[in-house]
C-alpha cells in the first residue's frame, strides 16, 4: 500500500498500449490516482492521452532519478516502444537509485508463421549488409532515424513509410516517401506492396496489431522479411498487455481494479 494520498503514477509512453493504460488507469482510479503519461516529444502531433501529460526527455538516469524524487512519483510503467532501449535502461536504473516501483509493459514480439520467409538481422548495420542480397525494391518501416545506416546502398529503391514528413530529405539514394499512420489494414498493406512492385520488408519487430499486417501481406505476396531483432529488456517486472499492468497497479495501490 503506497502511503501518499493520492499517489503519482507515471507513464512513460508513446504507444497504444501506453495510451490504453492511461485511459484504464483514470476510469478507474480518477479520484485515488495522478496519472501523467510522459512522451518524448518526437512526434509532432501525438495521439490523445487520458490523464495529464509531460512532453521532453530526463536527460539520463540520475537526472531522471532526480525528477521522479522531485515530482514525488510513486510507481513507474515503462510503456515505451520495444526498441526504446536507452529510455527503458535509464528508467530501471532510475527507479532502482529513487526506490520506486517499475514495470515494463512489454508488448510480445511477432513470430514467423508458416508461409514466412523472415532473416533476422541483430541491426540496421547488419540489415544494409543483408538487402542487396535479397531484393530490388524493399519497403522500410523501422522509423527516420535509422535510415542512415542505408545510405550507402546503390541499385535498390526504397520506399520509406513513415508517420510523419520528416525536417529533410530523406538520406538514401532512390527512395519515395509514404506518410501514414497506423493501423495499417491488410488491404492497405496489399495495395502498398503491388503498387510499388515491392520485393523486400525491412522493419523491426515490434509486436503488436497495429502494423501487424505488413506481414501477412509480405506472406501472401512471397517477398522475403528481413526483421531486426528487440534489444533486450532491463531486469525486473514485466508484463505484456494493459490489463496486465492495471493490475500490477492496483497491488501497488493494495486493491485490484
Amino acid at each position: 500500500m503506497l502511503d501518499s494520498e493520492r499517489p503519482m503514477l507515471l507513464i512513460l509512453g508513446g504507444t497504444a498500449e501506453a495510451r490504453a493504460l492511461a485511459a484504464a488507469a483514470v476510469k478507474h482510479w480518477s479520484d485515488d490516482l495522478r496519472v501523467v503519461t510522459s512522451l518524448a516529444g518526437r512526434t509532432r502531433a501525438p495521439a490523445a492521452v487520458a490523464g495529464e501529460v509531460r512532453t521532453g526527455g530526463f536527460g539520463g538516469a540520475e537526472a531522471m532519478a532526480e525528477a521522479l524524487s522531485a515530482d514525488d512519483v510513486s510507481l513507474v510503467v515503462d510503456a515505451t516502444h520495444p526498441f526504446a532501449a536507452n529510455i527503458s535502461d535509464n528508467a530501471a536504473r532510475a527507479c532502482t537509485a529513487a526506490q520506486i516501483p517499475r514495470l515494463l509493459l512489454h508488448r510480445p514480439a511477432w513470430r514467423a508463421g508458416p508461409g514466412d520467409t523472415w532473416i533476422e538481422a541483430a541491426d540496421m548495420a547488419e540489415a544494409a549488409a543483408l538487402l542487396p542480397t535479397l531484393g530490388r525494391c524493399c519497403l522500410v518501416t523501422t522509423g527516420v532515424q535509422e535510415l542512415a545506416a542505408l545510405a550507402g546502398i546503390q541499385n535498390m529503391r526504397f520506399v520509406v513509410r513513415l508517420v510523419e514528413r520528416p525536417a529533410g530529405p530523406l538520406p538514401l539514394v532512390d527512395a519515395a516517401l509514404v506518410i501514414a499512420r497506423p493501423p495499417h489494414d491488410l488491404a492497405s498493406e496489399r495495395t502498398l506492396i503491388a503498387d510499388h512492385g515491392i520485393d523486400i520488408l525491412l522493419t523491426k519487430n515490434a509486436g503488436g496489431d497495429a502494423t501487424a499486417a505488413k506481414l501477412r501481406a509480405a506472406r501472401e505476396a512471397g517477398i522475403p522479411v528481413l526483421m531486426i531483432r528487440r534489444p533486450p529488456p532491463p531486469a525486473g517486472d514485466t508484463v505484456e498487455t494493459a490489463a496486465d499492468a492495471l493490475n500490477w497497479i492496483g497491488d501497488q495501490l493494495g486493491g485490484t481494479p
